[in-house]
């Protein structure tokens, strides 16, 4: 009974790890390029593509986390911001978090596997960037370009899905860039609040090495380019007044969370990473959605 009665305790302990709600960056990209994908091959919505690319996206995300907190674990205890992390209060131990993350990788697999074989053999060089990430911050200063090449993997990825091949994928990857660009950036942001303590124990970043000033900066050129990635987008695969729109309410997003964070105060720094930018990815793909089935006549 007492077995029985503490796996609970231990799932939701690593759901919080992981932080399992957090896929709402992500996920809203990789079905705006699969939908568009289906828009392009037919007009009907393929439910089981879409439901394996779900799987694949949150197996994948749940691996990566997983594996970052495992293998930052001891970087996490000397960081008063993180330390109260599962990992280092004990409440999830380093067996379940490998276990979680075995079990995830798995999944993500599966899933590829399941969906063509172009996914299957490119779904472990999807994984690659995923584990270098927590590594990166030992060895460069620039570490958020790499989780900006995670990320970029989810909208290709969900294009070759419905596609199975590269041919005709070029609004995949503009859009995958946009996507790599705009976590990147946030990240730089979200990076500012541990720019002292980083210098004392020895992680590198952007603001730990060139300040806050230079990493906001280079955050909002990141957004920039973002934006006029999105606005390329739009016009490769032919939206409409929806897409636009989204856009419009994207640029004031980005202004906001721009316009709260300074090198002078960072207070609001989680107000703009969670709020401003889960609502970047939801109108994005809530408007695209829209010029999709009325304009373009996706069907079920």
């Amino acid at each position: 009974m007492t077995a029985v009665a503490e796996r609970p305790g231990r799932v939701k302990s690593f759901l919080r790890l992981v932080a399992i709600e957090h896929s709402v960056f992500a996920l809203p990209f990789a079905y705006l390029s699969a939908l568009t994908a289906m828009e392009v091959v037919g007009g009907h919505v393929r439910w089981l593509d879409l439901l394996l690319i779900t799987v694949a996206m949150v197996g994948a995300r749940t691996f990566a986390m997983a594996a970052n907190r495992i293998i930052d674990r001891r970087i996490d205890a000397r960081n008063p911001r993180t330390a109260g992390r599962e990992m280092v209060t004990g409440a999830v131990s380093v067996r379940t978090a490998w276990t979680g993350a075995v079990v995830a990788l798995v999944v993500f697999l599966g899933a590829a596997a399941l969906l063509n074989p172009l996914c299957l053999a490119l779904a472990p060089l999807a994984a690659v960037p995923l584990v270098i990430y927590p590594y990166g911050k030992r060895f460069t200063d620039f570490p958020h370009a790499i989780l900006g090449v995670a990320q970029a993997v989810g909208p290709v990825g969900a294009w070759l899905a419905v596609t199975g091949t590269f041919a005709g994928s070029g609004p995949a990857w503009v859009l995958g860039a946009a996507v790599g660009l705009w976590i990147g950036g946030f990240d730089l942001i979200y990076a500012c609040q541990d720019a002292e303590v980083d210098r004392r124990i020895g992680v590198r970043s952007v603001p730990a090495r060139f300040g806050l000033r230079t990493a906001l900066h280079a955050s909002t050129v990141a957004h920039i380019v973002t934006f006029v990635l999105f606005v390329w987008f739009g016009q490769l695969v032919g939206y409409g007044w929806p897409w636009w729109l989204s856009l419009l309410l994207t640029a004031v997003a980005f202004g906001y969370q721009h316009v709260v964070v300074s090198p002078t105060d960072l207070s609001k720094v989680n107000r703009a990473f969670f709020t401003a930018n889960g609502f970047v990815g939801i109108a994005l793909f809530v408007f695209a959605l829209l010029d999709l089935v009325f304009r373009l006549g996706l069907r079920g």
